[in-house]
Parts: C-alpha cells; structure tokens; sequence
C-alpha cells in the first residue's frame, strides 16, 4: 500500500492523439487500499443492483460485546467465520418461522471490524429482504410494515449460538460475557442506500485520504462523525499508533468481507428467477462498466496504452 501509485508499483506508457506521452504510475490494488478499488466497488453496486427487488428493505447489525473483542483480535478467522454463520443462520429460521413470515429470506451480509473512531469493534450487517419465497408453494411472502423480526429475541438465539460454536471450537470464553447481546433492526427503505452504505469498506480502506486532517511533526489527526450527535470529531494519534489503528482492520488472507445467503446466493439463480417472476420484476441487462481510462492532461482526450514497465526497471 506505501508504494500505491509509485514506480514500485508499474507504470503504463500512454499517448494521447494530440502527441502527449507519459509514464503512468500503476495502484497496488490492495483490498486495504485507501487509493485502489474504485472501479470493484462500482461493479459490485452494479451486480447488487440487478438483485433489487420491490419489496422493503432492513439492515440488521449484530454486534460482538466488548468481552469478546480480544478473543476475535487472536483468533481473527475462526471468531470471523462464526460470527457469519451464526448471523446468517438466526436470521434464516427467524424467517422460516411461520410466527413471522414463515419463507426462506435473501440477505447481504459484510464484515465490518472497526468503530468511527477506528477502534477495533467487529460487527455484521445484513441488508435483509422484507420478504421470502416458500418454496414448496412457489409462493411469495412479505413483510406489510417496516417491523422485520424482535430485536431482544435475535440476540437472544444468536449469543447461545455463537457461545456454543466457541464451545465447538474450542476458544476460551471469557467468564465475563454479558446477559444481554445488541442485534440492531431498521428499515431502509429500498435498499439501495444500504447497499452503497456498505460498499465504502468493501475493497478499499477503513479511512478514506480526506479525512486526515494533518501529518505534522509524527502526529496524525482524522476527523470522524460521532454516531450518537451526528458531529465531527477530531482524534490526534502518533504515526506509529495511527498505523496500526489501520492496519488491524486488514483482514486474514483470503477471507471474505461480504457473503449472500438464501435466494440471492450465487448457487441460488433459478431460485432467484422464480422470485422475479413472481413480484414482475422487468429485468434490465446491466452492462460492464468500462475501466476508467487515462485522461491528456492537455486537452482530456482519453489516451491509449502502448507499453508497461515493470517495476524497478527505468526507461532507457
């Protein structure tokens, strides 16, 4: 990530028609990158949005309690990987139950790990449809108000369930684990908002460039908006203190952010099909987004890429 958009990295050779040639630093393309990834996340936006469906849309948050957040720091994969199963898994039988809605639900879940503040505190959101396919009927059921399922009753089954498969594990528990666990429900209208809500850390850092403030004298200050006042805040960090605030958030290698589950899974297509043309939904062919191209820095006219350079290697 240092060496993003440097020499180290490779560079292009571009020209434009006017006659203006230059090497072009590439990007590292880190998932961790505060610079790269841009183009991914747009992608991704692009595929959820083929998935919208006309029905309501809620974000559930499961929360880790503070107890617990040591444990998931030492056993990142492990801890990460229950924490999705057991989320997905609470909301999936709260949905098949016929007390309320008795269907299989589609939902979009990612791993987030840090707080505003950029302390270490992971947590899930799920983007959950307000409605599910009982798939035997072939018939289509869905929520009438912007109530999905019972918070407290959530919490309830997906702390017993993650303890449990700590216990399965095999993970110490610490004795101090709270009774009471947070699960958070709101509805989002139609999903969308959500959507791109979640996309800002899915292929790109925990902090974007413009919200550091300063880098003086070994000191960092960023800026951040408190969840509770809706106010900026400002936190001053040393150099080395506010690089491992970020680098904490790099996930295990090869581990997955973001995961679908029920009828928007990737293995769930003619499932999905079924649903479609249950609610009428006119489907629309979303075309690729082309990448971005290199604009002349003279006259804006996109230039056309005739050489690269690996990295170390200067032109001769």
């Amino acid at each position: 990530m240092a060496s993003c958009r440097t020499k180290d990295c490779g560079e292009l050779y571009v020209r434009c028609p006017c006659g203006h040639a230059q090497w072009r630093p590439l990007s590292c393309g880190h998932r961790s990158c505060p610079q790269c990834q841009n183009h991914e996340v747009n992608q991704w936006i692009d595929r959820q949005q083929a998935k919208l469906l006309p029905v309501l849309y809620f974000m559930v948050t499961f929360t880790l309690p503070c107890e617990l957040r040591s444990l998931a720091w030492n056993h990142q994969k492990t801890v990460y990987s229950i924490l999705f199963s057991c989320a997905a898994s609470t909301l999936k039988d709260f949905g098949l139950n016929p007390k309320n809605l008795g269907a299989e639900i589609g939902m979009t879940m990612v791993l987030h790990t840090n707080s505003r503040k950029l302390d270490f505190h992971p947590h899930i959101h799920a983007v959950v449809l307000g409605g599910g396919i009982d798939k035997k009927r072939r018939q289509w059921k869905k929520k009438k108000s912007k109530y999905l399922f019972n918070q407290k009753a959530m919490a309830k089954v997906f702390r017993a369930r993650f303890l449990a498969a700590l216990n399965e594990a095999r993970l110490p528990i610490p004795g101090n684990v709270p009774g009471e666990w947070v699960v958070d429900c709101s509805h989002v209208g139609k999903g969308m908002s959500a959507l791109k809500y979640l996309s800002r850390y899915l292929y790109r850092g925990v902090i974007s460039e413009k919200n550091i403030i300063s880098n003086q004298n070994g000191q960092i200050t960023f800026q951040y908006i408190e969840s509770k006042t809706g106010k900026t805040r400002y936190r001053t960090l040393k150099g080395e203190d506010f690089l491992f605030l970020i680098l904490q958030h790099v996930l295990p290698r090869g581990f997955r952010r973001v995961r679908d589950y029920g009828f928007l899974h990737s293995n769930a297509k003619k499932l999905l099909a079924v649903v479609q043309l249950i609610l009428r939904v006119f489907l629309t062919v979303i075309k690729e987004r082309p990448r971005p191209v290199f604009k002349c820095p003279c006259c804006q006219t996109p230039m056309t890429i005739l050489g690269f350079r690996y990295p170390g290697l200067e032109s001769g």
